[in-house]
């Protein structure tokens, strides 16, 4: 079995996010055949601007992120939900990450095995931000995983106080969800 490199970027900037809980988790209960690394770079990324965005004026942040999605396999990300939707912050990342005005880099989601997930402190969990995302993921052309889908809903109840995943069900549908990214991976 080979090995697929994993980027897992959390939506949220938060020390002790259960996005980010729930990426380590990842890490933690992988199936197999998946190296996840966690990007920590979010808060380092500056606001989209066309001007800065070719390969000669691009920021280093926003070129050591592109290069890095573009080296993985695939990515997970991990999303809160801000006001129905998804943070700022990530999509402004993946607003860097989905252009190419020299035509000629090429735009590193495009066609990138790519799966969401998100915890939340409600009873939807991040149902409305997940949506969000695949729409965007639809214009991006990203090759998102389906089903399972992971919406941890009252993520309080789901980590214990050192920000462990403990719940069994959630655990569960967090590596089927690894195990069809790599899937989708392997018959890329």
């Amino acid at each position: 079995m080979t090995t697929s490199k994993i980027l897992a970027i959390s939506g949220s900037l938060r020390a002790d996010s259960h996005n980010t809980q729930l990426l380590r988790a990842a890490q933690k209960f992988n199936p197999g055949g998946l190296d996840i690394e966690i990007y920590e770079g979010l808060r380092d990324i500056p606001a989209y601007d066309l001007d800065l965005d070719t390969p000669e004026v691009r920021p280093a942040a926003v070129e050591a992120l592109r290069r890095r999605v573009t080296e993985a396999d695939g990515v997970l990300i991990a999303t809160p939900e801000f006001n129905y939707s998804i943070p700022g912050v990530l999509k402004n990342a993946i607003d860097w990450l989905s252009t190419d005005w020299t035509r000629a880099e090429g735009v590193p989601l495009r066609r990138k095995p790519t799966a969401i997930l998100g915890a939340g402190p409600g009873a939807f969990g991040t149902v409305r931000a997940q949506l969000a995302l695949r729409q965007i993921f639809v214009c991006v052309d990203a090759d998102v995983v389906v089903k399972p889908e992971v919406h941890v809903f009252k993520s309080y109840e789901r980590f214990d106080d050192a920000g462990n995943l403990v719940d069994e069900a959630t655990i569960e549908l967090l590596q089927d969800l690894l195990g069809a990214l790599k899937g989708k991976i392997d018959a890329a």
